[in-house]
């Protein structure tokens, strides 16, 4: 009797993305050297070696569980670990961050274009002095080696603060936490620190001189900017 022959073509498995590959090894260390909340993840150069992976891939991994609050990387400190949740709920998390993005930025380049517009066409003294201590606060942190997030969230918040829009100020504390995520990824890359303060320094320039539409301008490109990330691709 002659055999069959299968004519439907087999799907191909998908091969799990690096970032899954390595989050899911960095998991399995961290089950088994035991750490617990509150323990100190080894030095990057160290993991980096143990896990057989470049310092850079590392680092984005470092930040992706950052975003989800597994870790909480510290400057001076390194990796603590917050809690230790399993492998699976780890890549849902992951998939499910990736797959909003795009919509975060959609929210933000909405919300906060408009936001710095209205800032510098209503804008005080005060608020004038929390934008520029912002300023000083990212850029202390940055050229201290850390990535500026404190700053980075007080600068918007300042900003926020200087439309005096009390529905865009509660629009923003809606999406306050999916904002954070994005902070945190797009400031875990290389050089994005420097970058992001220079362009939180146009943004105050225009607002200083209350030039509605230039602040509109550069708020815009500083979205743009920060929601060019290379992580979760």
């Amino acid at each position: 009797m002659p055999r069959k022959t299968a004519t439907q073509q087999i799907s191909r498995v998908a091969r799990p993305r690096l970032y899954e590959q390595l989050v899911e090894q960095l998991m399995d260390f961290i089950e088994s050297a035991q750490l617990g909340p509150g323990d100190t993840l080894p030095a990057e150069r160290d993991l980096a070696e143990r896990l057989g992976v470049s310092r850079a891939t590392l680092a984005q991994a470092l930040v992706a569980l950052e975003v989800l609050g597994v870790i909480d990387v510290q400057h001076g400190t390194g990796a603590v670990l917050v809690y230790r949740p399993n492998v699976p709920s780890v890549l849902k998390g992951l998939r499910e961050h990736r797959s909003r993005l795009p919509e975060i930025v959609e929210a933000r380049s909405t919300l906060e274009v408009k936001l710095a517009e209205l800032a510098a066409e209503r804008r005080t003294d005060e608020d004038m002095r929390a934008i520029d201590k912002a300023l000083d606060v990212m850029a202390e942190e940055v050229a201290a080696g850390a990535k500026g997030a404190h700053g980075d969230e007080l600068f918007h918040q300042a900003i926020t603060a200087a439309a005096h829009s009390g529905v865009l100020a509660q629009l923003m504390s809606f999406i306050a936490e999916m904002i954070l995520e994005t902070r945190l990824e797009s400031l875990g890359q290389p050089g994005r620190p420097e970058q992001s303060l220079a362009s939180h320094r146009k943004i105050a320039d225009a607002i200083r001189v209350q030039d509605s539409e230039a602040a509109a301008a550069a708020m815009l490109d500083h979205i743009t900017l920060v929601s060019d990330v290379a992580l979760l691709k």
